[in-house]
């Protein structure tokens, strides 16, 4: 911790950066099934009330929290997930950017709605003004453990019967359903597994930052989100993991006031885009790299 106290990473940047990278694995699922969902951002909002009603409201401890949050966004995702995944490409983006929206106005709403049910005022999410003085209760040690034993369930995925029938669909619908491989059946539990991932990450986030507001869990965080895994790229599941680090670490680095950030993290998609679309973690970019670096002594000595 030291040695990021030395280059500017405060503890509390460290621990945005690590719940961000799990914000990165819960896009990279989707992604890596062929699925463009812009749904993490509500979930993560579910997750995050959840587990603020949860800790803040009912007193309990923060691991029952992030069960319940996953529990829910998991039951949620299943109804959206059977149509809403019949869709594709930019009609899906659209349609999970509509969803975020749908869980942003119900939050802001959520208090009246429950008044006109049980007939007395209800302060649970408490509308536009959020909730405010949650408990710290995250840890960083929590979030390290977590994102190891995520990252390691992935891998083990991956390599899995599943594992490939979700590489199956995101190259070939037609030809994966043609081989028997249930498509509608793989892409709803991938659904599920991001949804519940997204909804852990707005858990921690929720108990790091002291105060949730609706808007915070809108369209903007909908595409940071997105940005963790262009900027990382995603051939391994690696990529949104360093995606989610340095888009979060830059800005502290470069000393950017708060109201640039947006501009800056704007800028570096723009030039990884156009320059390393396959992102920082890219293995064909680093192969290039090394077989030059390789090469250079070889042309100095030749040429002396």
């Amino acid at each position: 911790m030291d040695i990021l106290r030395s280059i500017g990473i405060t503890p509390i940047v460290f621990q945005f950066m690590l719940v961000n990278a799990i914000l990165g694995l819960s896009i990279y699922l989707t992604l890596y099934t062929g699925m463009f969902s812009l749904a993490n951002a509500g979930f993560m909002g579910i997750g995050a009330y959840t587990g603020v009603i949860m800790t803040q409201t009912y007193d309990q401890p923060l691991w029952l929290a992030l069960i319940a949050g996953m529990l829910l966004a998991g039951l949620i995702a299943i109804p959206i997930g059977l149509p809403v995944l019949r869709l594709r490409d930019i009609y899906l983006a659209i349609a999970t950017i509509g969803f975020g929206e749908v869980v942003r106005i119900f939050i802001l709403n959520f208090d009246k709605i429950a008044e006109a049910f049980v007939g007395e005022r209800v302060q649970l999410t408490r509308g536009a003004l959020g909730i405010s003085g949650i408990p710290v209760l995250t840890q960083t040690w929590h979030l390290l453990l977590y994102l190891v034993v995520v990252s390691y369930l992935i891998v083990r995925l991956a390599r899995s019967r599943f594992g490939r029938s979700m590489a199956a669909v995101r190259q070939d619908e037609q030809a994966a359903s043609n081989m028997g491989i249930n498509v509608v059946l793989t892409k709803n539990i991938v659904f599920i597994l991001s949804a519940m991932l997204a909804a852990s990450a707005g858990v921690f986030n929720a108990h790091l930052v002291r105060t949730i507001q609706p808007g915070g869990y809108g369209f903007n965080q909908a595409v940071d989100i997105l940005a963790y895994a262009v900027l990382g790229g995603t051939t391994t599941f690696v990529g949104p993991i360093v995606g989610g680090l340095a888009l979060t670490a830059l800005p502290e680095l470069m000393r950017v006031a708060e109201q640039f950030r947006g501009v800056v993290n704007g800028l570096i998609l723009m030039l990884v885009i156009v320059y390393l679309p396959g992102g920082l973690t890219d293995p064909a970019l680093w192969r290039r790299l090394f077989r030059r670096n390789r090469h250079q002594p070889d042309t100095a000595a030749e040429s002396g």
